[in-house]
């Protein structure tokens, strides 16, 4: 198991490559080039640039989230093989540098959904929330625009403004796509695909739908146990994998996280680990990573992929807002911080119980 820590880049973040390398038990950054439109391909000299950035501090970069995927590929267009022939080069050129996973997602039109990016806990806090009542009573562009201008002035990953400018028309183009679509459509991406990121050495891993169920009525296809296996198994390939999000997959109490931990960990090339607590009708707020603090078994789960041999990338993943903290929601240092601690110190309670720590036991006599 590798930490890891996702960086928004040095013009981008408000937390510098420095304050992750202080982080115990860190040893790369998850980055992306955020600034690229979807479609187009990475330039070399952007990859590199990166690269060395972390490079500075002994950071490791094998890990990008995400290559966004055009609309067009979602929808099964014909302009989507000028898209995927895009896609491949990126991957080409994100192979001369050693990138060995990268994560994705196949989710239409919106990414990753909150209604609140900073309601207020009980601890004083703040954290991203959804409110099932509230998605009810609003708009997509409501939804766009409540997104866009609580950031604090950075970026969202995921919601590129070039395909939120005319939902409308998105829509209208969704309107008759099933499921069983979107997953044909995810099928021909990934049989061409593939190919390419087997040569490359680069595993491809499919993030689930955040929130796991339908908004406005919208296609998801990695909602849940089967999901995750129908998409595994539509393209027979090494390159074919899956992140495992325990926040996303828990947006959902119909989902058994620890189940599909253990059942999916040798085709889990990359894990993000946080802690969501249902507060009733469906709502949720993103706790702390401690287990106690949420609806989510956050040390069963690294129970079950120490156990069944899991050996990715794994990183804290959304965070709370404390100690005053102004960063991007969902996305600050101190929580992450902690995050990463308590994930650290549960895998390495596995550890010591099977006996797999002879030199720090060692060392501690």
């Amino acid at each position: 198991m590798q930490m890891t820590f996702r960086w928004y880049g040095e013009e981008n973040d408000t937390i510098t490559l420095k304050q992750i390398r202080q982080i115990p038990g860190v040893k790369g950054v998850v980055w992306a080039l955020h600034d690229v439109p979807v479609g187009e391909v990475w330039p070399v000299e952007r990859i590199e640039e990166v690269v060395n950035q972390a490079k500075k501090y002994d950071l490791h970069t094998e890990v990008v989230e995400s290559v966004n995927i055009h609309e067009d590929i979602k929808l099964g267009l014909p302009s989507r093989d000028n898209y995927i022939k895009a896609y491949k080069q990126t991957l080409r050129n994100l192979s001369k540098f050693g990138i060995k996973v990268v994560c994705y997602n196949f989710m239409p039109v919106f990414d990753w959904f909150r209604t609140d990016l900073f309601k207020e806990a009980e601890d004083g806090s703040t954290a991203l929330y959804f409110d099932a009542k509230k998605v009810l009573s609003l708009t997509p562009e409501e939804v766009v625009k409540n997104m866009e201008e609580n950031t604090n002035g950075l970026t969202l990953p995921g919601w590129e403004p070039e395909r939120l400018r005319d939902l409308t028309h998105l829509f209208e183009l969704y309107k008759h796509v099933t499921e069983e679509e979107l997953l044909e459509n995810l099928t021909y991406f990934l049989k061409e695909i593939c190919p390419i990121a087997e040569e490359c050495g680069i595993k491809m891993a499919i993030h689930p739908d955040d929130p796991p169920f339908s908004i406005f009525g919208l296609p998801r296809i990695v909602k849940n146990k089967q999901d995750i296996q129908n998409v595994l198994r539509a393209v027979e390939s090494p390159s074919n994998g899956f992140t495992f999000c325990s926040g996303s997959l828990g947006g959902s109490l119909s989902n058994d996280a620890i189940d599909i931990a253990r059942t999916f960990a040798s085709q889990i090339l990359f894990a993000h680990i946080r802690n969501v607590k249902h507060v009733g009708d469906g709502s949720f707020i993103e706790s702390s990573h401690l287990t106690e603090d949420g609806s989510i078994p956050i040390t069963g789960i690294i129970k079950a992929l120490f156990e069944n041999g899991f050996d990715g990338y794994i990183r804290p993943d959304h965070g709370r807002h404390i100690w005053d903290e102004v960063c991007r929601p969902g996305y600050g240092l101190y929580d992450r911080a902690l995050g990463v601690m308590y994930l650290l110190g549960a895998w390495d309670t596995n550890v010591l119980m099977n006996n797999e720590f002879p030199s720090v036991l060692q060392n501690a006599k």
